[in-house]
């Protein structure tokens, strides 16, 4: 309860300020977002020790580009975008009130108070990035870090404390009592970034308030390898995806759709980008652990299952080094092949270095597969035929998609990025996040003129209107 009490407070504190200084300047928003470069900008380096620590073994290099550069571009982005946004979109008037002079627009104003909860897994990123479209929408922010990121979530805490007054943007750290009664609050909108099982539990919290949700979730998201893929290019870009941050990415490829007589190709391609990337993986600093003991544990009883259901296990260790020996929570990519949907691999997001592989005859095939399951947060095409791309592109839902490569579209900072169904909704990143975070509102300006007693539409109704009516419910 106590704690219930001070989240209630905190928010109380935000919106007062909210409305105490509307209408707010762009000037003051963008203020905010300098504020917020410079927080990214001048603690780059400890940030990225604080995940290294968090994680015991993340690529500083790594961090830089995946959390701490994208942070600080995507707020660049948002910088100089907003006064565009920000205008306010004319609309038509229907016939006859406009030629009479009204006027229809729609005015895009800040909602007030939004609780952003981040996960673990780019936990720079993951909150500051939503942050910076909040903020340039102007708003006030409240934002919940994850527990399994202590090192780097307090970090985050004390910056935004040093650049933010409380009232602007304050930082709520602790565990998963504190995460539900953050999540309990009657925000103006709340954003999440996890699990689609903890985003159900989101929403439902939220519902009681009646809070609109922006939810960032995953799912498993598909590879089409098609016939006319470059196989050495298209096994390089996913392992280059797929063992970013040792598969831990919402966006990861989490299983291959193969034609049939490609796949020891496709496998042979994936060995040999390991091995060009990754030529030592135990004690590699650019191979990152997995988060923790619990998460290590389900990742190789995910393995364990798929071998006990008749998978063919191939574990990618190009310098055949033992895992079992010391601490280290490193796992090598490990391919499943002949994955049935009966294995624990194909029923739950991976977000590890498993990954999958399913074969197909014809591509008619993959695409049923993808169809006949939940939509995915991306979905990924290997190919040059474009007749077959766009096969798949149009017979196919998915969040977003990237060509030959993967995971890349979310990169596109004028791309709105977010999900479909069960890997989220709404969504951030271009001028849809803006919309996503304003409220849209209709302002209608009525002319001098009378314009309903000149068409007659006022009682007593007679002829005139009779006609008027008729005139226009024509085909």
């Amino acid at each position: 309860m106590a704690i219930e009490n001070e989240l209630k407070l905190m928010l109380e504190k935000q919106r007062d300020a909210f409305v105490k200084a509307r209408p707010e300047p762009l000037s003051v928003r963008r203020d905010r977002l300098d504020r917020l470069i410079a927080l990214v900008a001048d603690n780059a380096e400890a940030l990225c020790d604080a995940m290294n620590e968090d994680y015991g073994n993340r690529s500083p290099v790594q961090s830089m580009i995946s959390d701490v550069l994208v942070s600080i571009q995507f707020a660049k982005y948002c910088r100089s975008k907003m006064g565009h946004w920000a205008k306010p979109d004319r609309r038509s008037v229907q016939f006859p009130l406009g030629a009479l002079g009204a006027k229809a627009e729609v005015r895009y104003e800040p909602k007030g108070v939004i609780g952003i909860i981040s996960p673990w897994n780019f936990p720079v990123n993951l909150a500051f990035g939503p942050l910076a479209q909040v903020l340039a929408a102007g708003n006030r922010a409240m934002i919940k870090p994850s527990e399994f990121t202590p090192v780097t979530s307090q970090l985050i805490a004390d910056l935004v404390g040093q650049h933010f007054a409380p009232e602007e943007v304050t930082v709520v750290t602790g565990g998963v009592d504190v995460a539900t009664a953050f999540a309990s609050l009657s925000f103006d909108h709340l954003v999440f970034t996890g699990s689609t099982a903890t985003g159900r539990k989101v929403m439902q919290a939220a519902a009681a308030n009646l809070v609109p949700v922006t939810l960032e979730l995953g799912g498993k998201s598909p590879v089409v390898i098609g016939k006319s893929a470059d196989l050495e290019r298209a096994g390089s870009r996913i392992v280059s995806g797929k063992l970013m941050n040792a598969g831990q990415i919402c966006l990861a490829p989490d299983y291959l759709l193969v034609p049939e007589n490609m796949e020891d190709g496709v496998i042979a391609s994936l060995e040999l980008g390991v091995m060009n990337q990754y030529p030592t993986l135990r004690d590699n600093p650019d191979y990152a652990n997995v988060i923790n003991d619990r998460q290590f544990a389900r990742l190789q009883q995910m393995v364990e299952d798929a071998r006990a259901k008749g998978g063919e296990v191939i574990e990618i260790n190009p310098a055949g080094e033992d895992f079992s020996a010391g601490n280290q929570r490193k796992m090598p990519l490990t391919v499943i092949r002949n994955a049935t949907d009966d294995m624990q691999a194909m029923q739950e997001e991976i977000f590890g270095p498993v990954l999958p592989i399913l074969t197909y005859g014809e591509v008619d095939e993959a695409i049923g597969r993808i169809n006949r399951s939940d939509r995915p947060l991306g979905l990924y095409y290997f190919g040059d035929d474009a007749e077959e791309r766009e096969r798949v592109l149009g017979q196919t839902i998915s969040g977003g998609v990237t060509v030959n490569d993967v995971i890349f579209h979310v990169s596109a900072e004028d791309l709105p990025f977010g999900g479909i169904g069960p890997s989220g909704i709404g969504c951030y990143h271009g001028p849809e996040g803006f919309r996503e975070f304003s409220h849209a509102r209709a302002v209608y300006t009525q002319p001098k003129l009378d314009v309903a007693g000149l068409a007659g539409l006022k009682p007593p109704f007679g002829e005139r209107a009779k006609k008027l009516l008729k005139l226009m419910a024509r085909k």
